[in-house]
């Protein structure tokens, strides 16, 4: 059964995406930017990001514990150690797959960045 979860945008709509889609025990959580805190530090930025995230894997009734990839999509290289600590505050103990990337630009210019994660629920 699939289950869309919106994170209330109106161009989800438009360009026909979900904030995250939950399939039987697997929750894919779509490129997630700083949506709120704009114009702040990249430490803010990635700290708002996984609030956001984090509300849509509870509405599938997942949480970061659950999360098995994540993947970072950085536009200043520099960046990559205070995202590093905020994800590693996030899942030290969790440990999932993760790759950082760095790219030209995203989608609103003041972002530094964007992240994507997939997260498995226990069977049973």
């Amino acid at each position: 059964m699939r289950q869309n979860i919106s994170g209330g945008s109106p161009f989800e709509p438009i360009i026909g995406f979900s904030r995250a889609v939950r399939i039987g025990s697997a929750v894919h959580v779509s490129g997630t930017g700083p949506v709120g805190a704009d114009d702040a530090d990249v430490t803010t930025q990635t700290s708002r990001v996984f609030e956001i995230i984090r509300a849509a894997l509870a509405e599938a009734g997942a949480g970061l514990e659950h999360v098995v990839r994540t993947r970072m999509y950085l536009t200043h290289a520099a960046d990559w150690e205070e995202v590093g600590r905020v994800h590693g505050r996030l899942f030290g103990e969790v440990r999932p797959a993760a790759t950082m990337v760095v790219v030209a630009q995203l989608l609103n210019p003041a972002w530094r960045i964007e992240i994507e994660a997939d997260a498995v629920l226990p069977q049973g």
